[in-house]
């Protein structure tokens, strides 16, 4: 069976490495599947969920991303994350509470540029509260 080797890192820290079968994460112009010997590629990821395939236990490894930059080779997926959680860690009380109070920040908003950074941390909050939603409903 043909595998590919994958990287899931962080600013802070490594965290996934290991050899899949498939990979699926949110790239800028929609859902990239990733199977090994796939054609090189650089591109921008959007936040949301990489679903790796272990190629060990064919489990599903769940990382929440919060944009990056993927790169493909035919044997090794390297996905740099802005911010990167695993599945496991991610907790959606602690989310809904960070959207609320990014929803307060918005409505107190001054000028544009306040403006713009709330709402970039909107929609980066509410793709990680998707993503903690699909994992629950896949367990």
């Amino acid at each position: 069976m043909s595998t590919i080797h994958v990287d899931v890192v962080s600013a802070e820290e490594q965290i996934f490495s290991g050899e899949a079968t498939f990979v699926a994460l949110p790239g800028e112009a929609g859902e990239l599947g990733i199977y090994p010997k796939h054609t090189p590629l650089i591109t921008r990821i959007k936040p949301g969920a990489v679903r790796i395939t272990r190629a060990d236990s064919k489990a599903e490894e769940f990382v929440f991303v919060a944009g990056g930059i993927l790169e493909v080779q035919p044997d090794v997926v390297t996905v740099l994350a802005d911010t990167a959680i695993r599945g496991k860690d991610l907790d959606e009380a602690k989310a809904s509470d960070a959207i609320k109070r990014a929803e307060e920040a918005k409505a107190a908003a001054k000028d544009k540029a306040e403006l713009a950074v709330v709402e970039g941390e909107l929609a980066m909050l509410a793709a990680q509260l998707a993503a903690i939603r699909k994992l629950r409903n896949r367990s």
